[in-house]
């Protein structure tokens, strides 16, 4: 059976897609900057950001949006970005800001509050702002922050950043240390074979 052909279309729907990503990011950055509040974009962007230091080429995309803010400036956030297009939502329990006019939530941006878990189960809290830094374009989280992140979440996507930063060199077998037993240990897992 033949590869199926991409029409020029096709590629013009995927380069839009990921500069409407890019361009969600951007601007949720810029009304949080622009209002003072404490932010950091965390997840795929953040491991993009990173891994864009080092190879460029070994950037995945992403059609996630996710922030970190503290929990008392919600309120300021929520002021922030409606001026800037979006809606503050809760669905499935998960925070948001989705876009003016479609709300998709698929498309939202997510968020995510400093020093809280997650889940009741996650072995630690979400890192505080005090772990962010200036990224390329937006504030990102330290890289051993954004390790540690992915390392409490470790869903086959978080398992895939890993991988990816460790291809690159951004982490290595030393890393491990760094971390609490259990996060170590699945770090070693993924340092043990990055290809998989």
């Amino acid at each position: 059976m033949a590869a199926p052909f991409l029409y020029e279309p096709t590629w013009e729907r995927m380069i839009q897609a990921v500069e409407k990503v890019r361009e969600r990011c951007n601007r949720a950055a810029r009304a949080l900057e622009a209002a003072g509040i404490a932010y950091a974009v965390i997840g795929g962007n953040a491991v993009a950001n990173w891994v864009s230091r080092v190879d460029e080429g070994a950037v995945r995309n992403t059609r996630d949006v996710d922030i970190l803010i503290r929990r008392v400036d919600l309120g300021a956030a929520k002021a922030a970005m409606v001026a800037a297009g979006f809606d503050y939502d809760r669905v499935a329990g998960v925070d948001l800001f989705v876009e003016r006019p479609d709300r998709k939530p698929s498309d939202g941006i997510h968020v995510l509050f400093a020093g809280e878990k997650v889940k009741e189960t996650d072995p630690l809290p979400t890192p505080e702002m005090t772990e962010t830094e200036e990224g390329v374009a937006f504030r990102v989280l330290s890289l051993e922050a954004l390790i540690r992140m992915k390392l409490v979440a470790f869903r086959l996507k978080d398992q895939v950043h890993l991988q990816d930063m460790a291809r690159i060199g951004l982490i290595d077998h030393s890393w491990p240390e760094r971390f609490i037993p259990v996060l170590a240990e699945r770090l070693r897992q993924i340092l043990a074979n990055p290809e998989s």
